[in-house]
């Protein structure tokens, strides 16, 4: 197996962590992002992996990533978007001005991804997405992305979740036909951190002690983030899908939408293009 550069966002521990450590026992060049100095600083320590920090409820800091990575990496196989969480039980805005959830779960990463498009291109790379099954509880209201007409904490997570798949899919359309491959994937129900705000369905399926019945180990839930690394779209697995368990997944029926992808991207274009 060919070795690749993965950049993992998301790394300092749970999932993007998980699946460093196995791409590195693999024998791939791993970078990690993280948004901890100790905890990203500490992971790639004991890989033995190059790191880089960046806070994805600023704008500026991804914009510095993307220009960091593309003056260090002369070809990227493989970009992670695994960053994310579940935020405020009340609406909160970041200093971008964008709501929280939206900017650091989709935003961030489709300003990190379309800087680092024609890198990846080149490289006839993969772009990954850790989304999740929330996505089918999502309803994408494409005049109020940022929730201000209203938000709720799990159904505003579940929005951003499938707007990862509507990005995956227009990426695909884009530029699949230049050798780039775009997936999403659910990694299941993950015993981490993640889940843990307290006031959401979400958090409260996570802390009650039947929990364990249903929640994976964070390295079960990097085994498709490795699968897809690691595999080549046509003969592993097929491009601009979403994946649960190594499988083609049935999503949101609005990630079956062409007409609302077009116009998700076009409008995160017009938010990013003063960045």
């Amino acid at each position: 197996m060919r070795s690749k550069l993965v950049i993992i966002t998301g790394a300092s521990d749970g999932i993007g962590a998980a699946a460093a450590k196995r791409l590195v026992t693999d024998g791939h060049h791993v970078v990690i992002v993280g948004r901890s100095p100790e905890k990203t600083s500490a992971v790639a320590r004991a890989l033995g992996t190059d790191y880089y920090l960046a806070d994805f409820t600023k704008m500026q800091e991804v914009s510095v990533l993307a220009a960091e990575l593309l003056k260090k990496y002369p070809r990227i196989d493989v970009l992670a978007n695994n960053a994310g969480g579940v935020f405020a039980r009340r609406r909160c805005v970041t200093q971008d001005g964008h709501e929280m959830t939206f900017q650091v779960n989709y935003l961030a990463g489709f300003l990190l991804t379309t800087r680092l498009l024609s890198r990846l291109v080149d490289s006839r790379g993969t772009v990954i997405f850790t989304s999740s099954d929330a996505n089918r509880f999502g309803n994408i209201d494409i005049r109020d992305l940022e929730s201000e007409r209203e938000y709720s904490v799990d159904k505003t997570y579940s929005v951003t979740k499938l707007e990862q798949i509507l990005f995956t899919r227009e990426l695909h359309r884009r530029y699949g036909g230049q050798g780039l491959t775009a997936v999403a994937f659910h990694p299941g129900m993950i015993a981490s951190s993640l889940f843990r705000q307290p006031g959401t369905v979400f958090g409260w399926l996570y802390r009650i002690p039947l929990a364990r019945l249903w929640t994976s180990s964070p390295e079960k839930g990097a085994d498709t983030l490795v699968f897809l690394a690691e595999g080549t779209q046509g003969v592993d697995f097929p491009a601009g899908e979403y994946f649960a368990k190594r499988k083609v997944a049935k999503p949101n029926k609005q990630a079956n939408n062409p007409v609302l992808a077009r116009e998700l991207w076009n409008l995160s274009e017009l938010m990013i293009e003063h960045i």
